[in-house]
């Protein structure tokens, strides 16, 4: 591959990375609200309220570490975005502690690998976040395994 093909790669890479970190912080106000609405009984207005506020916190703060992480040269990320993502159930976790939600019955695996995950949240890939990541999270995985391929070998 010569070098115009490189940057070619790179640049479809730079558009992956935008696509997703986008869909990423559109989705995660709505995956919030939507992982309370899972473990609530009834909705109520302030329950409602608390996790659009939860939802928009995420995609500020989750979303702005999936932004900078993708915006980051390849051999400079250190984690991916998937393992950002899982971070985000600490938003609709507080909503649902502070409404004094218990925690759900989990197996083994998930306990020890997301202790902190009492209501068994953690998305397991992007679709679980939101149908429409799915595919950018792939391609995206795809064309960065592809260009660290043709810089490394």
């Amino acid at each position: 591959m010569n070098n115009a093909e490189l940057r070619a790669a790179e640049q479809q890479l730079v558009e992956c990375a935008r696509v997703l970190s986008e869909g990423v912080e559109q989705a995660l106000p709505e995956w919030v609200l939507s992982a309370v609405e899972s473990r609530v009984m009834e909705m109520s207005p302030m329950i409602r309220e608390a996790a659009e506020a939860a939802g928009s916190a995420a995609a500020a703060d989750i979303g702005g570490q999936v932004a900078r992480l993708l915006a980051a040269d390849i051999d400079d990320q250190r984690e991916n975005p998937l393992a950002l993502l899982r971070q985000a159930v600490h938003y609709p976790t507080e909503v649902l502690r502070a409404v004094g939600v218990a925690p759900v019955e989990r197996d083994d695996f998930s306990i020890d690998r997301f202790p902190d995950d009492i209501y068994d949240l953690t998305p397991a890939s992007f679709g679980d976040i939101h149908p429409d990541l799915q595919t950018p999270g792939l391609t995206w995985g795809a064309a960065k395994a592809f260009v660290h391929r043709r810089r490394h070998g």
